[in-house]
């Protein structure tokens, strides 16, 4: 990247705070001295926000009160003045009915925070899954330079010398707990066992899945996407990249230099690379969006088809976010993609991503692979079409049974998870393996908010003949740390009239992944008869933020954003009066 011109102290968005002669600047520079800060130590600095979505009930951002002491400490050495401002915390593990449901409301918190506040530049502290995409959208709408600071992934769990990992360990021993194969005392131990410290999953699930992708777009200092919550890196981490922002702002070097398609392109291909979360799908072409560029489905679907599996992680694979660390971390993972990647895509650290990467060397061969020798020889994510998904689904190939990606079963239907637990392990429901499970109104508006509803748990009757997998079908999404043959974010969604709301039980899909065919076996006259008698379920809102979601939430094709905040337009700078 060419060398930018520096800016002057009166160049800084700050300025018009705090160094004009003006009634309102002697407010804000008496302000702050009020807080306890000499003049010298903001006059002419730039400002930086940085915006901290720590909490006492996200335990993923548990070290963040920490993490953004170190953040500033680097703030300050580098002669910038540090601002935190608290944003609203999204707990993949407690907040209900989901934390998708709030990205877009982090996301627009963020933008007026660093729009409506002194701020030059910032630095976003997220992890836990919907926070990435949720601080950068806003971030990127605001274009301010920005630095991402991840929580990291936790240490490996461990159940009795075997290594546990998040989400996908639940999911293998709930099935064997309600097989019978495990005891509630078992149960118990992989309980306090699994999750050993402060921290993101530690599978390659959509935390871990995000911050890859973050770093590859460029927000991240290199390396920093796969550094452990508790190693010593971490906090290096941090006040490295509070050193980096001021430069950053200096230089003027915001997210509309960084971005662009190629950007996301590459995005794109380290998620596949990656077998990581099918999550990224949604969050991606939302963020690219922001910036501007249009990324659909149909690229997803383009780069899987050229890009293999080189991650050896769990859900897909076999080792943890830990191992990946040591075998070398993102910069190994990404330079070992080669030409599959752009490599002249600029990053926050004023070098593109080639220089950043290059040579890196990888030290567990068997936990990083090659391109020669991959987990899987396309992407780990396909897209499917066809009169069920006439906008699109999605489905995780790396994770799935190679034996059910084509098969034609009898559906087996659920309105929604309250009818699927109530009927899922009545021994007289007609299911067996060959059947398909098929959950709607659990999309964006029917969940709402597209809860990570989508791996159903298997009939106990069938998990007790040794059944471990089937197709499971929704408009809903699963967690990144799942596995399974299970086709996810059926668009349109069931709750607003999409074909999958005229599924009946006894249907026959067919599922034709090479083909990337996603179809129900009914004949066009049948289903306008079923379309013409439906009718739309009552409105889950009638106030409140709910009900602002409602109005104006995309489909899962177009990221699930807020119309009004994914079009183009101004959101001028506030007025200083």
């Amino acid at each position: 990247m060419a060398e930018r011109p520096r800016r002057k102290p009166e160049d800084l968005r700050s300025h018009r705070w705090y160094g004009v002669d003006t009634l309102r600047a002697f407010g804000h520079r008496s302000r702050t001295l009020q807080i306890g800060y000499d003049r010298r130590e903001f006059a002419g600095k730039p400002v930086i926000a940085i915006v901290n979505t720590w909490s006492d009930i996200n335990p993923c951002h548990a070290h963040f009160r920490t993490r953004a002491e170190e953040v500033k400490r680097g703030i300050w050495q580098a002669g910038g003045f540090p601002v935190e401002i608290p944003a609203l915390t999204l707990s993949e593990n407690f907040q209900k009915p989901t934390t998708m449901m709030y990205r877009n409301l982090l996301a627009m918190e963020t933008e007026e925070i660093l729009r409506s506040y002194p701020a030059d530049g910032c630095v976003l502290l997220g992890g836990c899954d919907k926070t990435v995409p949720a601080l950068l959208m806003g971030a990127i709408s605001m274009d301010l330079p920005t630095i991402f600071m991840p929580a990291g992934p936790m240490l490996r769990g461990n159940w009795r010398g075997q290594q546990l990992g998040s989400g996908s360990d639940v999911w293998k021993y709930h099935s064997e707990l309600r097989a019978g194969n495990i005891s509630q005392d078992d149960w118990h131990e992989i309980e306090e066992g699994i999750a050993r410290s402060f921290g993101t999953c530690m599978t390659f699930g959509t935390a871990s899945t995000m911050a890859a992708i973050a770093e590859v777009l460029g927000f991240i200092l290199p390396g920093g996407a796969t550094i452990p919550s508790a190693d010593s890196n971490h906090p290096r981490l941090a006040s490295n990249s509070g050193r980096r922002i001021v430069e950053m702002v200096w230089e003027d070097l915001k997210p509309s230099d960084i971005l662009s398609r190629k950007s996301f392109e590459n995005a794109i291909t380290v998620m596949m690379a990656g077998g990581g979360s099918t999550n990224a799908v949604v969050h991606i072409v939302a963020m690219a969006r922001r910036a501007g560029i249009d990324i659909g489905l149909d690229d997803f679907d383009r780069l899987s088809k050229t890009t293999p599996v080189t991650l050896n992680l769990r859900p897909s694979g076999k080792y943890l976010m830990e191992d990946m660390f040591y075998a070398g971390g993102s910069r190994a993972f990404f330079d070992g993609l080669g030409d599959l990647l752009h490599r002249d895509t600029p990053t926050c650290t004023g070098r593109t991503l080639g220089e950043e990467i290059a040579g890196a060397p990888i030290h567990l061969p068997d936990v990083i692979l090659t391109r020669d020798a991959p987990l899987e020889p396309e992407g780990g994510v396909a897209i499917l079409r066809g009169n069920l998904a006439p906008d699109g689904a999605v489905i995780k190939t790396s994770a799935a049974t190679p034996s059910l990606l084509q098969h034609t079963g009898r559906a087996i239907v659920f309105d929604d998870y309250n009818e699927l637990e109530r009927r899922l392990d009545d021994p007289a429901l007609d299911v067996d393996e060959s059947c398909i499970l098929v959950l709607r109104n659990s999309g964006p508006q029917g969940g709402p908010g597209m809860p990570e509803w989508g791996m159903m748990p298997l009939p106990k009757k069938l998990l007790q003949k040794g059944v471990r997998d089937m197709i499971r079908l929704s408009d809903a999404r699963m967690s990144g740390t799942s596995y399974g043959t299970v086709v996810l974010h059926v668009a349109p969604e069931s709750y607003v009239g999409g074909p999958l709301a005229l599924v009946r039980e006894g249907d026959m899909i067919t599922l034709d992944v090479p083909n990337r065919v996603l179809r129900l076996e009914v004949d066009e006259a049948e289903l306008e008869r079923r379309r013409a008698a439906w009718k739309r379920p009552e409105r889950r809102f009638e106030r409140g933020y709910g009900e602002l979601f409602s109005q104006h939430v995309q489909q899962a094709d177009l990221g699930c954003d807020f119309d009004f905040l994914a079009k183009p337009g101004r959101n001028p700078e506030p007025e200083i009066h």
